[in-house]
């Protein structure tokens, strides 16, 4: 039997479960109660299991070649073989989770599943990589809304916020894997522009992604939200300066990944006690 801590590893449990947590959070926030709740937590998390078991199965051997072991295919932890099997099978389920919610839930959260494999496979290496985080991070928040008795359509603001953040998520993962995916071959985006460049991209778009949650919805900002967007404003200059230290240093870039983490949780907590999702 694999270690089934290690396996859980392979998935990038940390930004996986953030996501996770941030969209069952919001599904709270948008109505849904009950089984509806566990079902948006199940099928959220599998897209987040699909692509990265996906992701380390692809990137197994370039992660040998680099000696990631911090990488559990790579330590020998778990075998390419065993990950591989689970990201089929997660990625099998997603559709599956979503017919319960009907068919528009169900084509939307299957094209979450469909944006983040292309992440994997063949966009990653790309100037386009930010578009599958683009259009699956505007997508979950739709999906969220359109599982929702009724199916009521998703607000636009709340789609674009979704998207906003997706595409700091994207810079701000990437940062502390930029020494290693040179090495390899590996030029998406955040490649291209350089590590400066791309930790300003990723605080640039997760306060625009703030911003748009703030004053997206009708009528004026709430003063959760305003207490949001301050928030916002101190702990991205935070991350932004750690990250830039660390880059000094030459030490891997993970505090402004945890900076994106915490505002998109702030960015959640913001939608669940405003009550933003149905205006």
């Amino acid at each position: 039997m694999p270690d089934l801590i290690a396996l859980v590893r392979a998935s990038h449990a940390e930004p996986g479960g953030a996501v996770t947590l941030a969209m069952t959070l919001l599904a709270i926030g948008a109505g849904h109660r009950g089984w509806a709740v566990v079902g948006v937590a199940a099928a959220i998390g599998a897209t987040q299991l699909s692509v990265g078991w996906v992701n380390d199965w692809l990137d197994a051997d370039r992660d040998v070649s680099t000696g990631r072991r911090d990488k559990p295919i790579a330590s020998g932890a778990v075998s390419r073989r065993t990950v591989g099997i689970a990201g089929l099978i997660a990625s099998l389920t997603i559709p599956l989770l979503g017919l319960p919610f009907g068919p528009a839930a169900t084509i939307c959260l299957t094209l979450v599943g469909i944006f983040a494999l292309l992440y994997d496979w063949p966009l990653k290496s790309t100037p386009l990589s930010v578009v599958p985080y683009l259009v699956a991070f505007g997508l979950m928040p739709a999906f969220v809304v359109l599982a929702l008795p009724g199916h009521p359509w998703p607000p636009v603001w709340l789609v674009a916020a979704g998207a906003l953040l997706g595409g700091g998520a994207h810079f701000a993962n990437v940062l502390p894997d930029l020494a290693d995916d040179a090495a390899t071959g590996v030029r998406g985006l955040p490649h291209r522009l350089g590590p400066a460049r791309s930790q300003l991209a990723a605080g640039g778009l997760l306060l625009a992604a703030t911003l748009t949650l703030v004053f997206g919805p009708p009528g004026p900002p709430s003063w959760v939200g305003i207490a949001a967007a301050a928030a916002a404003v101190v702990v991205l200059p935070i991350g932004w300066y750690a990250g830039k230290q660390a880059l000094r240093r030459g030490t891997r870039q993970v505090s402004m990944f945890r900076s994106v983490i915490v505002v998109a949780l702030l960015d959640v907590a913001l939608l669940v006690f405003s009550g933003g999702v149905n205006t």
